[in-house]
């Protein structure tokens, strides 16, 4: 990839593999207003050890809030799962993986396809603010909110594109995501790995409660991130995810899958 003195633009990023890890593909979705540039690091680290990686870009996303506005949730999983469909096709086996709504998103696709595993960081599943409940109604006499800030965030910032406004609409969208993949919890059979950070201002705790309740998968494994805020994949705990992600996926590699032997 290019310099960090570089400006990178948001794009999808897609990488075959190499190596004995090539035969294991990890399909990863980037979250709500965001672009592939928050889980770049997170890509190209699986990249670089040899995994087939495939990145995205959602409809309605990398440009501005009002293109933003004219897509749905379908829309966005859509491009996602075409994406998991065609890395899967090449893999022996294939993996979902998201951060925030990137980890509705991978485990709504891992309700309703066959999944080595997910691995999901501050997956979004629930609000925090009680006005989502009638944002039906909202939407129609309020077009747009300002975006949540976390104060005083370390994680690195990247260039989205334009998002200083929210579409309400879009909001609207994010909570029928988020519906439609509580209710697939239940067919979750795939291995889950949650990272969840402890200060997060956007994701509440009721999401991974939802997980811990619903999921029918009988391996679940959460890893507290101590020191990093919603966009983990960016900030202090970046490397924890990174290297962890990497046992998860080579563990739960089908028994015919060879792996590099760490």
């Amino acid at each position: 990839m290019t310099g960090s003195s570089d400006r990178i633009r948001p794009a999808a990023f897609s990488y075959p593999g190499h190596g004995p890890n090539a035969r294991i593909g990890i399909a990863i979705c980037h979250g709500f207003t965001g672009s592939p540039l928050s889980i770049l690091p997170w890509a190209q680290h699986l990249a670089d050890r040899g995994f087939a990686v495939s990145v995205p870009l959602l409809p309605g996303h990398g440009t501005d809030w009002q293109d933003l506005a004219r897509s749905g949730w379908e829309d966005w999983h859509r491009a996602f799962d075409d994406a998991f469909v065609e890395l899967a096709a090449r893999t022996d086996a294939c993996y979902v993986a998201g951060l925030s709504m990137g980890g509705a998103i991978a485990l709504l696709t891992a309700s309703r396809r066959e999944v080595a595993g997910v691995a999901v960081v501050n997956p979004g599943l629930s609000f925090y603010d009680r006005r989502v409940r009638v944002i039906g109604l909202l939407k129609y006499f309020q077009r747009t909110t300002v975006p949540i800030e976390e104060e005083n965030p370390t994680a690195s910032p990247t260039e989205d594109g334009d998002y200083s406004r929210t579409p309400l609409a879009a909001v609207h969208q994010l909570k029928r995501l988020f519906g439609a993949a509580a209710r697939g919890l239940p067919r979750v059979k795939a291995p889950v790995l949650v990272f969840k950070s402890r200060n997060d201002a956007v994701v509440p705790p009721t999401s991974l409660a939802m997980i811990r309740k619903r999921l029918a998968s009988g391996s679940l494994e959460v890893v507290p991130l101590e020191h990093s805020g919603h966009v983990a994949t960016l900030d202090v705990d970046a490397q924890e995810i990174f290297e962890a992600s990497e046992r998860f996926f080579q563990v739960h590699a089908p028994s015919n899958v060879s792996t590099e032997k760490q």
